[in-house]
């Protein structure tokens, strides 16, 4: 029995490194009025590749450190581990490339999933991307009325992207 479980913990870890995410465009304000909670991020990159990026992200007084492989659509593969808030702060105030990013990340409900929708400021004021994470590639998902454009293979829309280029400089 132990073993058994030992393999299923170790499948749900295979699991987990692996993101499977589409972006989208907001077109409205319709989602305000089903927020659940926010929370405000920071975050810099330490790496940001053609092949990977390593980043730190700080929320209220939480830190992670955030490994990603750099592939285009809408899976690849994540890994992300909370560190100490005081290391977290330091990497990102002395070793990540600057600017940081800074948004607020709003989580919405609809349906049987959780949407993330960021309202982005900064050198990115004035951009609002929705996120969806999904469990299996084939997963169905809803599209609520307040979503645009899907931009789940744009670059430019990559957080890491954002902070070689940001919004205001398209």
């Amino acid at each position: 029995m132990q073993q058994n479980s030992l393999k299923l913990q170790q499948q749900s870890l295979i699991i987990m490194a692996i993101e499977i995410e589409h972006k989208f465009l907001v077109k409205n304000n319709n989602w305000k009025k089903q927020i659940k909670y926010s929370s405000n991020y920071k975050q810099g990159y330490l790496i940001s590749d053609s092949k990977r990026s390593v980043r730190i992200r700080i929320s209220d007084d939480k830190a992670w450190i955030n490994i990603k492989s750099a592939t285009i659509g809408n899976n690849r593969q994540e890994f992300e581990y909370e560190i100490a808030f005081e290391d977290g702060l330091e990497i990102l105030n002395t070793l990540c490339e600057k600017p940081i990013l800074e948004k607020t990340r709003y989580f919405v409900p609809n349906k049987q999933h959780m949407w993330e929708v960021d309202v982005f400021e900064g050198d990115n004021k004035g951009l609002i991307v929705a996120e969806i994470e999904l469990s299996t590639i084939e997963e169905s998902f809803d599209i609520p009325d307040w979503v645009a454009k899907e931009v789940t293979d744009d670059l430019r829309y990559y957080n890491n992207n954002l902070c070689k280029k940001p919004y205001r400089k398209w």
